[in-house]
């Protein structure tokens, strides 16, 4: 009986805590975990690797079909009268926040699935890449954005592209042009905070026992703040996104909008004369 006891002890001491919980797990020495040091604000040599093109051509076809999908869904919800008839916004938010999950699972172990310059540009100030790798990875990422909605607008034809506002974000009526800015402000904070806590190192080592796969969360966040901001912007969140359907749509009323969000009412007269 003793010796059973003493078994009993042994095997539930066997298997200390690895990381205690609350505030003790930030003051140790000894962390069970190891975080990537900073980027190099220039790396010459990684213009030289075929990695850091095939990254580059990664997030531009991820964000290439990133538009495809979504700018189709939206131009399918618009075109019709009755929402009975489509997938309506809860429709559209799932095309987002699916493609985005799906996207980044494929992409993330080439080029790290940002497929967003709002991301991109986080990391970077979090000195996660450089800032060759930053820069390359904006331009890309708008390319593909403008392909994907060009694809679009090629499938609807020029006159049903434009008369359904191809898929740009605009701020809707009864909203002020500071209420566009302040949910795109907001929701773009979410998912990039999203991001930054569903790839943290120390939350792989400390919820080893709760597997969680990144894209998962990182969809769900842009599901649920497209939910949100879609009846007042149309939800951007991402820049090549908007920046990509508003150069293929090419109307005032999208580029007003964006530009609004950076320059004061009274310098828009003199960007877009209105006949």
């Amino acid at each position: 009986m003793e010796g059973k006891e003493e078994d009993v002890r042994l095997g539930a001491n066997r298997f200390n805590e690895r990381q205690p919980i609350g505030t003790a797990a930030q003051s140790q020495d000894d962390k069970d975990y190891k975080e990537p040091p900073p980027a190099p604000l220039f790396e010459p040599g990684e213009l030289t690797s075929w990695s850091f093109y095939r990254a580059g051509i990664a997030e531009f076809m991820a964000t290439f079909l990133f538009l495809y999908i979504t700018v189709l869904t939206v131009m399918g919800v618009v075109k019709d009268n009755t929402k009975c008839t489509t997938v309506g916004i809860q429709g559209i938010a799932w095309a987002f926040g699916g493609m985005i999950f799906a996207l980044v699972y494929c992409t993330a172990g080439i080029s790290g699935g940002h497929i967003n310059p709002a991301v991109t540009f986080g990391l970077f100030l979090a000195r996660k890449l450089s800032l060759t790798r930053a820069v390359f990875y904006m331009v890309m990422q708008c390319l593909g954005a403008i392909c994907g909605a060009g694809v679009v607008k090629g499938f609807y034809g020029k006159t049903y592209f434009e008369m359904h506002n191809g898929g740009a974000n605009m701020v809707a009526h009864g909203y002020t042009k500071g209420d566009g800015l302040g949910a795109e402000i907001i929701g773009t904070f979410v998912l990039v905070y999203t991001v930054f806590s569903a790839t943290d190192a120390k939350r792989s080592a400390r919820d080893s026992h709760v597997p969680i796969l990144a894209p998962l969360p990182i969809g769900f966040a842009v599901f649920l703040v497209h939910l949100a901001t879609i009846p007042i912007t149309g939800t951007g969140i991402n820049p090549a996104r908007s920046l990509g359907a508003a150069i293929i749509f090419n109307k005032d009323s999208a580029w007003d909008d964006h530009v609004s969000l950076y320059l004061p009412p009274n310098q828009l007269d003199s960007l877009f004369s209105r006949g």
